[in-house]
């Protein structure tokens, strides 16, 4: 956890305010709803949909398996995403 704080705090220190530039109220309350979900949802619904493709592999149903199994890196990225708005999201400067 030291790290991720540490790593948090780099990225703080770091960053170039652009205070010319505000998000539009459709991006401000997608992230308000992204960041009241926990980050661990999106690793369980990429693990779930790796499952559900084995299942499928297993079960003969090639296409609906690569169809499944291609949700995994959606949800990794949306992972990404949530963790980014929850440290450094549009309203850093207004929080």
């Amino acid at each position: 956890m030291a790290i991720a704080n540490k790593v948090r705090d780099s990225i703080k220190e770091n960053l170039v305010e652009n205070t010319d530039h505000k998000e539009g109220p459709v991006a401000k309350t997608i992230e308000e709803q992204t960041a009241k979900l926990p980050s661990d949802l999106f690793l369980w619904a990429a693990f779930g949909s790796m499952a559900i493709s084995a299942a499928l592999q297993a079960a003969g149903k090639k296409h609906t398996s690569n169809f499944v199994g291609q949700w995994a890196p959606s949800f990794l990225i949306l992972g990404v995403y949530n963790k980014i708005v929850k440290v450094a999201g549009s309203d850093k400067l207004t929080r």
